[in-house]
């Protein structure tokens, strides 16, 4: 474990606090929302921000705009495994680094919908535990499936349209088992049976492994990665002005960086 208590890093569901310390002792915040990275770096000036978690169901989620403030203050900002790789991918051209294979996979997909890694969690006051399974990690799991012939290809494509159309809180292993045996044909409820019996053991959590990527990334990084080569000049505009006094936050020592 390397020490970075100068890293924040914004994690909830996709991994638990205590494994994440494991990989990198930083400063460890809830999930991000608006206004969370001013606050950050206001209070804690960091060298260095990792997005993985943010809420977005409640709360408004964290803003682009707040991205490039960071980015414009020389600090760079990372993201991975979740609404970080969301951000990453949408804001790599103005220098937010990603990581990982999701951030790849939203890389190379236009269009991609951002609840494939959206789950239902806990309070943050109670750890923010994720109580729903995310749509990237069941197709996932169900492509692995396939490929070890527990599933075949016509029941894998089944049971991913029947995921994608459960709301996102509700996505869960066992109910799309269920779900599958009530609304497919009882042929395919021996496929079913070994799939449940399969899954337990062998589901595909790349949410997590990408955030244990970026994490062991950072700690055998001899410095902390400065800002790359690619900047924006940063204005404030109006309507982020409104999102900031929205979530509380004054404008005052907020000024436009050429």
């Amino acid at each position: 474990m390397t020490s970075r208590e100068d890293i924040v890093v914004f994690l909830g569901p996709t991994l638990p606090r205590e494994r994440a310390m494991e990989c990198l002792e930083a400063t460890y915040l809830p999930p991000a929302e608006q206004g969370s990275l001013v606050r950050a770096v206001r209070a804690l000036k960091p060298r260095l921000v990792v997005l993985i978690d943010g809420s977005f169901s409640r709360v408004p989620a964290v803003r682009h705009k707040e991205i490039l403030w960071t980015l414009a203050q020389n600090i760079p900002v990372f993201g991975a495994a979740s609404i970080g790789a969301v951000r990453a991918a949408e804001l790599a051209a103005v220098g937010m680094q990603g990581h990982g294979l999701i951030y790849r996979w939203y890389r190379r997909t236009p269009l991609a919908d951002d609840d494939e890694v959206a789950v239902a969690m806990m309070p943050t006051e109670l750890g923010a535990a994720p109580l729903s399974d995310a749509l990237i990690n069941i197709r996932l799991t169900l492509g692995a499936a396939r490929r070890a012939g527990i599933l075949s290809e016509a029941l894998r494509r089944a049971m991913e349209t029947l995921a994608r159309r459960t709301y996102f809180i509700d996505r869960l292993y066992a109910p799309l088992i269920a779900s599958a045996r009530n609304r497919l044909p009882v042929e395919t409820h021996a496929e079913l049976d070994n799939f449940e019996r399969w899954w337990p053991h062998h589901a595909i959590d790349q949410k997590r492994a990408d955030a244990i990527g970026l994490l062991r990334r950072l700690a055998a990084t001899p410095d902390v990665p400065g800002p790359p080569a690619v900047r924006t000049a940063f204005r404030l505009t109006e309507a982020w002005a409104y999102d900031l006094d929205a979530a509380g936050l004054l404008t005052s020592d907020i000024a436009d960086i050429p």
